[in-house]
């Protein structure tokens, strides 16, 4: 099999994090065809740290170098890159979310039908969520029961997020409920099934600053989700909790890429392959990377669907709509 060309469009900090992966990865299983971004100072920045790396004109040069686009441009631009790809006969591996606007997301999921399309949540490759799994399949759970999801910023946007600061701090597509709750209610989605909002609240700020707080109550099937994010009330830049019980335990994921399982007596083990996240980035996007060329060639693959993302989006949307 050839190499997979990967077009990057959009090189802010997940776009840089996936080239990275992409330049370290096989050769003979990965190459970069090229990557543009609106803005001379990133192309600047991608030619000074890959100065191998080809700086294409513009979308149309990378959908047309490429086998699959990689969409990480700000989540209002993605569906416009992502059809102008599959009209082109391309993949498309867009950045999540899928999109701002629900009903533009739906018309284009109906639309792009059975084609190479697929949504980067990482959790969709985790080691740590891959651990979770296989507990609850040795009855570490039993029953399910209850879903508890939390997450809090010192700050926000985060500090390694300055330079997106001017969209990511905005409520027209920014904020920290689409950048990271919607990935703890993919894996909410993915492991339990269609999710259910029953209730909501959100907290904004003068002027169209993003939310400061988040409340939620939802249902998968029979277990109850609870889901409270905020802006302040810790001194971490970001940490966050995603919590099952059952009937006979619970499990967690812990700060993004630790899993752990609540002893009889309460206190929590973790899993003795865990690892802080900035180790185990890398390791998930390498195997993000082989689904995704898998998806490219048409063959099975375990990335976050349109669909599933679809999901996540409407309930994303709904609680920030207040």
């Amino acid at each position: 099999m050839n190499a997979l060309a990967l077009g990057v469009v959009g090189y802010g900090i997940m776009g840089e994090r996936l080239l990275r992966a992409a330049m370290d990865h096989d050769p003979a299983a990965v190459r970069v065809a090229g990557v543009w971004d609106p803005a001379p100072s990133a192309m600047a920045r991608l030619a000074d740290a890959f100065p191998g790396v080809p700086r294409l004109a513009g979308p149309d040069a990378v959908i047309a170098a490429a086998d699959c686009v990689y969409v990480a441009s700000p989540p209002a631009t993605h569906l416009a890159h992502a059809e102008a790809a599959v009209a082109a006969g391309k993949a498309a591996f867009l950045e999540k979310p899928l999109a701002v606007d629900v009903a533009a997301a739906r018309r284009f999921v109906a639309g792009a039908g059975d084609a190479r399309t697929a949504v980067n949540f990482p959790f969709a490759s985790s080691l740590a969520v891959a651990r979770l799994a296989a507990w609850e399949d040795e009855g570490v759970v039993g029953v399910r029961r209850r879903l508890t999801i939390e997450v809090a910023f010192a700050a926000w946007p985060r500090p390694w997020q300055m330079d997106a600061a001017g969209w990511l701090a905005g409520r027209a597509q920014g904020g920290f409920t689409r950048e990271v709750v919607s990935h703890f209610l993919f894996l909410a989605r993915r492991r339990l099934g269609p999710l259910q909002l029953l209730s909501h609240a959100v907290d904004y700020p003068p002027g169209d600053g993003s939310e400061l707080g988040i409340t939620a109550e939802l249902r998968a099937g029979d277990v109850s989700v609870r889901l409270a994010g905020r802006v302040g009330g810790t001194d971490k830049a970001d940490h966050n909790l995603w919590l099952l019980e059952g009937d006979r335990g619970a499990i967690r994921l812990r700060d993004w890429s630790v899993a752990e399982r609540r002893e009889a007596d309460g206190t929590w083990r973790e899993a003795a392959d865990a690892m802080a996240n900035e180790r185990a980035r890398p390791l998930v996007l390498r195997r993000q990377l082989d689904a995704v060329a898998a998806m490219t060639r048409g063959a099975p693959h375990g990335l976050a669907t349109t669909a599933e993302a679809l999901d996540v989006q409407t309930v994303v949307e709904a609680i920030l709509a207040g």
